[in-house]
């Protein structure tokens, strides 16, 4: 465990704390990715088998590096209820665990490691809340924690508790969020966003920016049991959140001076992806005092570099700017995209990486040997991937070239 990984833990006590967990930087790591990655190899193992069950588990966990769906949404792609999408995601589930541990895969290893039989309970409740905060996966936060248990050795009663654990504290924070906002001043908030604002792209020219859609585009499960919610005072009603990251989001945009108000999800976002069509609602359109509108999306910043987020923002920031507006992706961090880019990354890593991308496609047994051998941390690998336009896609892990043949739409739906 590094330094910064012992420490994330510690502040996993006062989990989504804004004056606690401000900067998620020190908790992205290869360790972790490398969990997610396993993750994905063995939902893989089990789509070989049956194709719906993997893509039941992965649209639940966000296996691909997509934010995890609420059962609800998966149901509505599956013509399936609720209960019945959880009683196929539990039964998956366990045919991953007995898969794992017939064929002998190294995961047992990898996650015993890091989620030890012997650790108490409140040394695997703080890692597990640290991870979820960092990848922006709150909605799956008991199924994740459950299968990462269980996968390190843990017996079925044992998971289920410590699991339970996490979703306690989760539940126990969305309940205090609003004694909470009265914590996060109003300067605060306006430094904050003001130094998110400095990265905002926006439009070449417009003749004004459109007026803010009066009510949330999410209609399928924008009232998911799942989702926290807490009430804002600047547009006078109850907000639905997903994740401790969109709540900072959400209670930073309430409190500063620079914004004036602002819409939750105001927009369906269609984009295409190897030819599937796929839809996403971008976090909020916030208005600011001057009259501008900036289109702001929660990506974590581990996550900024896989293909589908970036195909997303692509369309994203089409539809932003079709409008007049501005266009940020807020990665939980002090770093934002721009400062990826301009990232140095060490010239022998750069180099070696780049030569296996023309080679062909890169696997993660080949960054795992390459970062044996040279200095390249999770942050480099994402600024490269940026910067040279690769294809990084996740679950199982695959790093390409340059795909043209990857276009996207942004057909918008905005509520009337």
């Amino acid at each position: 465990m590094t330094a910064s990984e012992a420490d994330g833990r510690d502040r996993a006590t006062d989990y989504a704390d804004p004056e606690v967990l401000d900067d998620i930087a020190g908790d992205v790591s290869f360790d972790l990715e490398e969990i997610n990655e396993l993750l994905g190899e063995l939902i893989e193992m089990r789509g070989d088998r049956k194709r719906r069950d993997a893509d039941i588990v992965g649209f639940r966990l966000g296996v691909s590096g997509d934010a995890p769906e609420t059962l609800a949404r998966i149901g509505a792609r599956f013509d399936l209820s609720r209960d019945r999408v959880r009683q196929l995601h539990t039964r998956a589930v366990a045919q991953i665990l007995r898969e794992a541990q017939l064929s002998g895969h190294r995961a047992a290893e990898v996650f015993g490691t890091r989620y030890p039989v012997g650790a108490r309970d409140q040394q695997l409740v703080r890692a597990l809340l640290v991870e979820t905060y960092a990848t922006d996966t709150d909605l799956a936060a008991n199924e994740l924690a459950y299968l990462k248990l269980r996968l390190a050795g843990h017996a079925g009663e044992d998971a289920k508790r410590v699991a339970g654990y996490v979703m306690q504290r989760i539940m126990g924070w969305q309940k205090k969020t609003n004694r909470r906002l009265a914590k996060l001043h109003e300067p605060l908030a306006t430094s904050e966003l003001n130094s998110w604002l400095g990265q905002v792209d926006w439009p070449a020219s417009a003749p004004g920016p459109a007026p803010l859609p009066i009510a949330s585009a999410r209609t399928v499960d924008g009232d998911d049991e799942g989702r926290g919610r807490f009430y804002l005072g600047k547009v006078g009603r109850d907000i639905g959140f997903d994740s401790g990251l969109e709540a900072r989001l959400l209670r930073t945009v309430n409190a500063s001076d620079l914004v004036e108000t602002f819409q939750e999800q105001p927009s369906a976002v269609t984009f295409e992806i190897d030819g599937t069509e796929r839809s996403y609602y971008p976090t909020i359109a916030a208005r600011l005092a001057d009259g501008r509108v900036v289109l702001i999306d929660v990506e974590p910043l581990g996550h900024v570099g896989f293909h589908i987020n970036r195909i997303k923002s692509a369309a994203g920031r089409t539809h932003a700017h079709a409008n007049g507006w501005g266009w940020l992706v807020w990665t939980g961090s002090k770093i934002g995209i721009p400062d990826l880019l301009r990232r140095k990354v060490a010239a022998e890593a750069e180099s070696r990486l780049r030569e296996s991308v023309e080679r062909g496609p890169v696997y993660w047994s080949a960054v795992r040997q390459l970062r044996a051998e040279v200095e390249l941390d999770l942050l480099d690998l994402i600024a490269l991937v940026l910067r040279n336009e690769w294809r990084w896609d996740r679950a199982p892990f695959r790093l390409t070239g340059n795909h043209p043949a990857d276009h996207l739409s942004a057909r918008t739906s905005l509520p009337r």
